[in-house]
């Protein structure tokens, strides 16, 4: 699989050594993913907690050796695709800029509620906004706001939820999956693919290199809502759907047998967020007919992905545990280190470098 590469390219000599140093921590789901973090940002220490219950249930937490966090950018990279677990880690996320902090970035590879981000009917809850009242109550560092690292969260409007507490930093899988096709399938006769117009506003500029682009689209037939291309032209090529995220899979199913109705030779998939609830990943597995030539996904919903990983037709693309988490990190360690260097001189800034 593509998590198998890539890590090696990221040298410590990448980045500058600065003075300033980081913590790290997660949520238990994303454990593994921080080795290659730390094995490639010498800046950053790893962080202890202890992630116990109390009888009730209710959550018995601890953070290890509090003193070493005092004057440290912090980092929490949290995992909100169980809600059973969110009351441990926004209680622990709420503590950690109260030792001292001097910033606190927490790492959200997939925001859950961002489909529930609009209220239709009279009544409907938007839980996207609720999540996003229960980020903006994270305590100011010493620094200041929260940086916030979202990927592909589902509606760009949606960092407009998050008050002045919150810095959302929206950032995207796509690059990743792009040198995925550019390593493996630069010789193939490539589209790009969008199962609904949605995508296509979302992601459709993020390909300009690609002229012919496929847009799926919902039409109604009598009682039933069928899926019809819009535009684009698959015959004889290999066509990449390409989307935010997957539940059930039927969209993209349904999108894929028109594609190949039309004389496409091939049809894949990707998408950042595999969330399958209830196992629905297996119909892509184990029912022929639902069969895609690849689907590429990502890790940031990690105990999926974890039962995705070596599966036919699945392939992991590493974004938490590889080079675009690990890429942002040093950036900001970078920039952070140019703000530490910068004095004040005479009622100027001067910059140390």
């Amino acid at each position: 699989t593509y998590s198998q590469m890539n890590n090696n390219k990221i040298r410590a000599a990448d980045y500058d050594h600065g003075m300033t140093s980081a913590v790290l921590f997660s949520s238990p789901s994303f454990n593994d993913h921080c080795s290659p973090i730390l094995e490639h940002c010498n800046f950053i220490a790893e962080g202890q907690i202890s992630w116990g219950t109390f009888e009730d249930r209710f959550p018995n937490l601890f953070l290890e050796d509090v003193v070493s966090m005092q004057q440290k950018d912090i980092i929490f990279i949290a995992d909100f695709s169980n809600p059973e677990n969110l009351f441990h880690q926004f209680a622990t996320i709420y503590s950690l800029p109260r030792y001292f902090a001097k910033s606190l970035t927490v790492v959200l590879p997939y925001f859950p509620t961002g489909t529930m981000e609009r209220i239709d009917h009279e009544g409907q809850i938007a839980t996207a906004m609720t999540l996003s009242r229960m980020l903006n109550a994270i305590p100011l560092s010493a620094s200041g706001p929260t940086r916030l690292i979202i990927y592909d969260i589902h509606a760009l409007q949606e960092r407009f939820y998050f008050d002045n507490h919150v810095l959302p930093l929206l950032l995207s899988a796509i690059p990743a999956f792009k040198q995925v096709l550019q390593e493996y399938h630069d010789e193939e006769d490539i589209v790009i693919a969008f199962p609904d117009e949605g995508a296509r506003k979302r992601f459709g500029d993020k390909f300009p290199e690609y002229s012919n682009i496929i847009t799926c689209t919902k039409i109604r037939k009598g009682n039933q809502r069928i899926v019809d291309v819009k535009e684009g032209e698959p015959e004889g090529k290999h066509v990449f759907i390409v989307d935010d995220l997957v539940k059930t899979g039927g969209t993209l199913l349904q999108c894929k047998n028109r594609i190949f109705e039309l004389g496409a030779t091939k049809v894949s998939a990707f998408v950042t967020h595999p969330v399958f609830p209830q196992e629905s990943f297996r119909r892509f597995s184990e029912e022929e007919d639902n069969r895609f030539s690849i689907f590429y996904t990502t890790d940031t919903v990690p105990n999926m992905a974890k039962q995705l990983d070596g599966l036919d037709p699945f392939s992991i693309i590493p974004v938490i545990g590889g080079n675009p988490l690990i890429s942002t990190l040093i950036q900001l360690n970078n920039k952070e280190n140019r703000r530490y260097y910068t004095k004040s001189k005479g009622g100027k800034n001067v910059n140390y470098r």
